[in-house]
């Protein structure tokens, strides 16, 4: 890992402009950051109004009878056309008005009532619905209470596939993370659906599937930042899989590759990029990238609630895919070499599944092969 020091090395400037920075160490900005602000300007308490009025006094010059004069002019009261109790809804247009400006108004409000709109798709109405559900959120016991000056960091996690007919990259999720969190805290927050699959034939037995998942069976990960692979070690099975790549780099013109612990690792101890592309890999070969897109103080507004970090703010709407025989309910089951099936693989529910392949008695019909189908939807 890098070591952390001051100067401007550890200020964030472009190296490829509007694209990303160049390597800095997170904590000595943070410290950088907190040298230079007043503890006012990150507190999260609100300075009282009377503190704040003596401030605006000494800073304008000027008395108290003409700050309280100030404030009765600009006020927003004084921008109302009628009473405060008697305000018309802004939504509504007079029919009557001669106003020129309410006329187009009125035209214009007339004219969207005759268009046929299109139902909107889920997705862009509930887009920020998991952001403003965090925003100002609180905790009763102050130990889980976010600390003043602490740094939050905004990651976007992209498809480990990226799509022909998609135009532009995707993030698949977007996760906050708190700079005194540790590595495996985002590697636990990442949802893929790699951890959920099941392995195994089971065409023979269909009511005696595993328990267990792929993550809970295979719990070996790492994240590369910046020339140094980080490792999830945390339980006896874990084995360091970046030993294949780093072994392979050794005969090639690489740099030597350095090694650490992921749960040893705070995002403070990091050096890394604003906007440059790193890699996240679990289950053997299931790649994520993983950007760096955002580093800032913890505000007021903030989720202050440490126990929420990782907070997911965005996840992206994946199309499910249906069963193809009735069309209508998600995929259960895949099959390969099978006779009964329009197409090879073949994706099934559950029960036109076992209406096709088996009779009442339970008993397999034909010669198939049957595996545990996890949809990346069904995580929406």
């Amino acid at each position: 890992m890098a070591e952390g020091g001051g100067g401007m090395e550890n200020v964030p400037v472009y190296e490829n402009v509007d694209v990303n920075t160049k390597p800095f160490h997170i904590g000595a900005f943070r410290d950088l950051w907190l040298e230079a602000l007043k503890p006012e300007q990150y507190s999260f308490s609100r300075p009282e109004a009377a503190a704040e009025d003596v401030e605006l006094m000494e800073e304008m010059g000027v008395s108290a009878e003409t700050l309280e004069e100030v404030k009765t002019i600009c006020s927003t009261e004084s921008l109302r056309s009628h009473p405060a109790d008697e305000v018309p809804d802004p939504d509504v247009v007079p029919p009557d008005s001669k106003l020129a400006t309410l006329k187009l108004r009125k035209k214009k409000q007339d004219y969207k009532k005759t268009l046929v709109r299109e139902s909107i798709g889920r997705h862009d109405i509930y887009a920020n619905e998991m952001e403003m559900l965090a925003v100002g959120r609180k905790t009763d016991n102050p130990r889980n209470s976010v600390p003043e000056g602490e740094i939050i960091l905004t990651f976007n996690i992209v498809y480990p596939v990226l799509f022909e007919r998609f135009k532009y990259v995707r993030a698949y999720q977007t996760l906050h993370v708190l700079g005194s969190q540790k590595l495996t805290d985002l590697r636990d927050a990442i949802c893929c659906v790699s951890d959920l699959q099941v392995f195994g034939e089971f065409s023979n037995t269909p009511d005696t599937v595993p328990q267990f998942i792929s993550k809970d069976h295979y719990k070996s990960a790492f994240f590369f930042f910046e020339g140094t692979f980080f490792n999830d070690m945390r339980f006896p099975e874990c084995r360091d899989i970046s030993k294949t790549t780093r072994d392979w780099t050794k005969n090639k013109d690489f740099p030597d590759f350095k090694t650490a612990k992921m749960e040893d690792t705070l995002f403070y101890d990091l050096r890394v990029k604003v906007g440059y592309p790193y890699l996240y890999c679990h289950q053997g070969d299931c790649e994520h990238v993983v950007i760096l897109t955002d580093v800032r103080l913890a505000h007021r507004d903030d989720c202050l609630d440490g126990t929420l970090y990782p907070l997911m703010t965005h996840k992206h709407r994946v199309v499910t895919r249906k069963c193809c025989v009735c069309h209508l309910y998600i995929s259960r089951w895949i099959t390969t070499n099978d006779t009964l099936a329009p197409m090879d693989p073949c994706l099934f529910c559950d029960q036109c599944f076992r209406q096709l392949h088996y009779d009442d008695d339970g008993n397999k019909l034909g010669d198939f092969q049957a595996y545990i189908y996890v949809d990346a939807g069904a995580l929406n």
